[in-house]
């Protein structure tokens, strides 16, 4: 530039067309400064969604390829469309977090939430959030063994599973490991050892092996551990529940009950080999669903009928007839999600798509012996989340499919919320 205005031999003319293109340029290059766009989405989140180019996959949990044996998983790369890193403190682009798709919890304080595009952190009980991971995919779920290590899979498309990828140091670095074989319910039991459906994987994801499946069974099997497996099954005109202590090989059934409805869907929980909550969906109508809730602590010898909701358009809950009305009904009109902490806490939603405010939402801390229903009642028609680290500290997200989703937390026991955070409205 310096030499530019030395040149005697150039005219007015040109060097003021000289200036004005220097400075359209300097224009340009300012535009693109990190200034330009941040990859937090809450007012005083204090990290970036970057991630340094030395993060090898080795740091995720499970995870032992190279960075040049799987896509990147940097945030903004279209969801491992890209392989090229990024350099430390580059900021990813700015993120709309949208309707939420998964929720968990690392703590009473910390947890993530996914959605279509976007996987965020909080550390101040979900009232700010930073985004950590960003690309064009949905999340499905979301699994943390603590605050450092965490899971998800995301649904690429294509009818290909589900990719799946870690993170060991609670999401600042995401990493490729492989790809989930079912929709099942994702678990870890350890850095290496996790379960989904039918499969296990002993390497962290990168591999699935099936485990052993029952005829006839309804909804997807649930294995806490290698050998302790949970299964429903249906029969003419009843429905069993079945346990495998062999990996699959062999199942035994350890109970069965008559049935005028045949169960359409299941939903197994486990948090101790002797200990799974079963859910047994039934009929729906008018706006209603039917279901029982079953839950053993002693191997299956015993099951206790925690909640039976039966519906006038939906029929009786499956097992049940519309005159058993001993048993608690849970809230709402249909079953919402369903979240186990322990043997004796659970804290199970309800739903009812024909009220102003659908979302509801109940807990036992006795083993489903009795429940306690918050008086609290959410605004939302699309699918619930539920999360929780005791009997205390609940969240609860609501969506819609018009209006933003909705963070409510409790910490007494769903006594009182507080509304944690207003997320992005769909399509924003």
């Amino acid at each position: 530039m310096f030499q530019m205005f030395q040149r005697r031999a150039l005219s007015k003319g040109t060097l003021l067309l000289t200036i004005a293109l220097s400075l359209g340029l300097s224009g340009c290059q300012s535009s693109g400064s990190p200034s330009a766009g941040t990859a937090s989405s809450g007012p005083s989140a204090s990290s970036t969604a970057s991630a340094s180019p030395g993060a090898s996959a080795s740091s995720a949990p499970g995870a032992s390829e190279s960075p040049s044996a799987a896509p990147s998983e940097q945030p903004g790369d279209g969801g491992g469309a890209s392989a090229s890193p990024v350099p430390a403190g580059t900021p990813a682009p700015s993120v709309s977090m949208g309707t939420v798709t998964a929720l968990r919890l690392a703590d009473a304080k910390s947890g993530w939430a996914g959605g279509e595009g976007w996987i965020a952190r909080t550390d101040n009980g979900g009232s700010d959030w930073t985004v950590q991971h960003s690309g064009s995919f949905t999340v499905k779920q979301l699994f943390a063994l603590n605050g450092d290590k965490v899971w998800a899979t995301l649904d690429a498309g294509g009818g290909k599973g589900l990719r799946l990828i870690g993170s060991a140091d609670g999401g600042k670095h995401w990493n490729s490991i492989g790809t989930v074989p079912n929709e099942g319910f994702l678990h870890f039991t350890s850095d290496r050892t996790a379960f989904s459906g039918n499969a296990m994987t002993t390497d962290g994801g990168k591999t699935w092996t099936k485990l052993g499946v029952p005829d006839g069974v309804v909804g997807d099997v649930y294995f806490h551990d290698a050998n302790n497996g949970w299964a429903v099954q249906e029969a003419k005109g009843e429905y069993r529940f079945l346990h495998s202590s062999d990996k699959g090989r062999t199942w035994q059934t350890v109970m069965k009950r008559t049935s005028e409805v045949s169960p359409l869907g299941s939903v197994i929980r486990s948090t101790g080999k002797n200990d799974a909550w079963i859910e047994v969906v039934g009929g729906s109508g008018m706006t209603q669903t039917s279901y029982a809730l079953f839950h053993t602590s002693d191997g299956g010898k015993s099951w206790l009928p925690a909640i039976v909701k039966h519906g006038a358009g939906s029929g009786p809950a499956p097992g049940f007839s519309m005159e058993d009305g001993k048993y608690p009904s849970g809230t709402g009109a249909g079953p919402g999600d369903l979240y186990v902490v322990n043997p004796q806490t659970a804290i199970i939603g309800g739903q009812c798509q024909a009220c102003d405010k659908p979302n509801t939402i109940a807990e036992t801390t006795d083993g489903g012996k009795s429940w306690a229903a918050s008086k609290s009642e959410f605004a939302g028609y699309g699918d619930q989340f539920i999360a929780a680290t005791d009997a205390q500290h609940i969240w609860l997200v609501a969506t819609d499919a018009a209006e933003p989703s909705v963070l409510y937390t409790t910490s007494d026991g769903g006594k009182s919320w507080k509304k944690a955070r207003t997320f992005a409205k769909p399509g924003a």
